[in-house]
């Protein structure tokens, strides 16, 4: 079972071996509860659900808590699926991060930081106008029109909107310490989100 629902707690740096400062990012991975079992035959595709972060009973519904129990599991504040065929899994088992102990690259995914309604220089580093001699452009996007024909503006045309708050992926983060006893994963650089966020990490699918 290589997947974890985990919380970002922040970045830091740690010395490796040779003396050098490698700046890493704080994962609190786990501990993760076996909530559900997904089989092809019932379901039509295998997964394992796991349940992270102990909440009060009271904040739940009674569907939610229902389903909880029957793997008897506490309630929980975040479910995640993980698409895995052959876990070595039960139901009500826990899962901690010395599931990545002998794993080196991981892909982590979580909701990047909402950045709110954005220009075209923010947004996708345009360059803007000229500073001087006139130029009274110079944060705006330029000319977006077309000639007679197609007469229109093309769909995806790079223009001001909403900025981050999106699902992020980065992939291939390499893991410099796993410290199963603080349920702590160390990757080396930044990884999508805010402090305190929620992200899910999973053995890197391109990088072994």
């Amino acid at each position: 079972m290589k997947g974890l629902i985990g919380k970002k707690l922040g970045m830091t740096s740690i010395f490796n071996e040779d003396g050098v400062a490698v700046p890493v990012t704080v994962i609190e991975a786990g501990p993760c509860v076996v909530t559900q079992l997904k089989d092809v035959e019932k379901e039509g595709y295998a997964s394992v659900q796991l349940g992270f972060e102990d909440q009060k009973e009271q904040r739940m519904t009674k569907a939610a808590m229902g389903h909880l129990k029957k793997a008897g599991a506490t309630a929980k504040r975040i479910l995640r699926e993980f698409r895995v065929e052959g876990a070595e899994v039960s139901l009500g088992d826990t899962v901690d991060a010395s599931a990545f102990s002998e794993v080196n690259f991981v892909d982590i995914t979580a909701t990047g930081k909402g950045r709110g309604f954005q220009g075209v220089v923010k947004r996708y580093n345009f360059a803007g106008g000229r500073a001087s001699h006139g130029g009274g452009w110079l944060r705006r996007p330029g000319s977006i029109g077309m000639c007679e024909f197609p007469g229109r503006v093309f769909k995806g045309k790079k223009m001001p909107g909403q900025m981050g708050d999106k699902r992020v992926t980065t992939q291939n983060l390499k893991i410099v310490q796993v410290r199963p006893e603080e349920n702590l994963i160390l990757v080396k650089g930044s990884v999508p989100g805010a402090k305190g966020g929620i992200v899910t990490i999973n053995e890197a699918l391109k990088k072994k």
